[in-house]
């Protein structure tokens, strides 16, 4: 076994630098001493099957065809799953490593890792991005042969990490409970961004299509976020108000159903859907909101997890309106407000709207909270001492006049 220090990340659902978290997490590593390869499928701007950024090794494969229902999703992942093991004997040739640290979804790269670390004695990290079995039944509603496999595909994942990353308290629980870790084998890591780089920029009026105040939306486009919640309650707003616009901003699996039903609402006149932007764009249009929201409902999935938007909002200061989900407020706390149902979301984002000052030291109490605990700045120590307790030895700092860097990004991200 090659001295300690060499580290491979395996990631399925995002390319990387776009994965925001996992590329935190590499760079990181990589300024601490570790030597870093990472496995992930292409995107569009990151289509090179090999490259090298900030001397983190980047090995891509094809992106495997989208699932629909449960039996696509186990054939994308089985045609992942087999290009991440090629991939990882590929790197063992070439570089060699002394630990895979996986990120979920999907809870199968278990297979990779305990393959290594049955045959070439690697340590293994779970980078806990995800809880699936709640996510698949959230999306499908019923507990059935496959959410049955997922938490057999769960147990045997913890059972193969030798510590767990979590990133929240509510993954940490699971992975104490489900995965039966010890209390000094998981350790939470946050995926909030980097102030010095995720920042405000100056707002640009243009995006408030001619109305007096822009309210944002910012993340996937799925059936579980809730979105369609969201259309509803601006239809509320807009029987009596017609000087708000809203912005959608992001992609997914429900996109073009979600247009549909704006028209059927008709409320086309103010709901504009951006797609995917490119960095600079997303930074300048979340900074020209008044209002930002996340219209995730109340489900065990949306509970437990920790929502990137709710702390990008934060990053940028603006006041947030979301339902009263576990892991929302426990982020967000006195920076949103937390509705009931639909009709009160809206009702909240007048309220906010119609009280600028309180607007602002919602804003400003969201950022205190970012910069004081949640920023990356705070969790890059909690990965150091999670690899110190994978690795055995003293827990590695950066150097004082380095900090981690965020992704780069293409013009525009489809």
């Amino acid at each position: 076994m090659r001295s300690a220090g060499s580290v491979l990340i395996i990631v399925e659902n995002l390319p990387v630098p776009f994965d925001r978290r996992v590329w935190m997490e590499a760079t990181t590593l990589q300024r601490a001493g570790y030597e870093v390869s990472v496995i992930c499928p292409v995107g569009k701007g990151y289509e090179a099957e090999y490259e090298e950024l900030d001397g983190v090794h980047i090995y891509r494969h094809p992106m495997p065809p989208e699932g629909n229902g449960a039996l696509g999703y186990l054939r994308e992942y089985a045609v992942a799953i087999r290009w991440e093991l090629k991939l990882a004997k590929k790197v063992w040739d070439e570089r060699g490593f002394d630990l895979v640290h996986i990120c979920n979804p999907p809870d199968f790269l278990f297979l990779v890792a305990g393959y290594f670390k049955a045959f070439k004695g690697v340590k293994v990290i779970f980078d806990q991005h995800d809880i699936n079995p709640e996510l698949y039944e959230a999306k499908y509603g019923r507990r059935d042969i496959f959410y049955a496999t997922l938490l057999a595909a769960e147990r045997a994942t913890f059972a193969t990490a030798d510590v767990v990353i979590s990133t929240n308290e509510s993954y940490r629980e699971i992975a104490l409970t489900r995965g039966k870790k010890a209390d000094d084998q998981v350790f939470i890591v946050r995926s909030g961004p980097d102030l010095k780089r995720f920042k405000p920029t100056i707002a640009n009026g243009a995006y408030r299509r001619g109305k007096r105040f822009l309210v944002g939306y910012l993340g996937v486009m799925g059936q579980q976020e809730g979105i369609d919640c969201l259309l509803r309650s601006i239809q509320h707003i807009v029987k009596t108000r017609t000087d708000i616009h809203f912005m959608l901003i992001g992609n997914g699996p429900a996109f073009d159903e979600l247009q549909a039903l704006v028209i059927e609402l008709g409320i086309g006149d103010y709901v504009e859907f951006t797609g995917r932007v490119g960095d600079a764009e997303l930074l300048e249009r979340l900074s020209t909101c008044d209002v930002c929201v996340n219209p995730d409902p109340k489900t065990p999935f949306n509970d437990k997890s920790t929502m990137n938007k709710i702390l990008e909002y934060m990053a940028l200061g603006k006041p947030i309106v979301q339902f009263d989900i576990l892991e929302g407020r426990r982020s967000a706390a006195a920076a949103s407000l937390y509705a009931t149902d639909e009709v009160d979301f809206a009702a909240k984002i007048l309220e906010l709207l119609g009280d600028p000052l309180r607007s602002a030291l919602m804003g400003q109490e969201g950022r205190r909270r970012m910069s004081q605990a949640l920023e990356w700045a705070h969790q890059a120590p909690k990965l150091l001492a999670a690899y110190a307790r994978a690795f055995g030895h003293p827990v590695r700092t950066l150097p004082a006049e380095v900090v981690p860097v965020e992704a780069p990004q293409p013009a525009e991200v489809i």
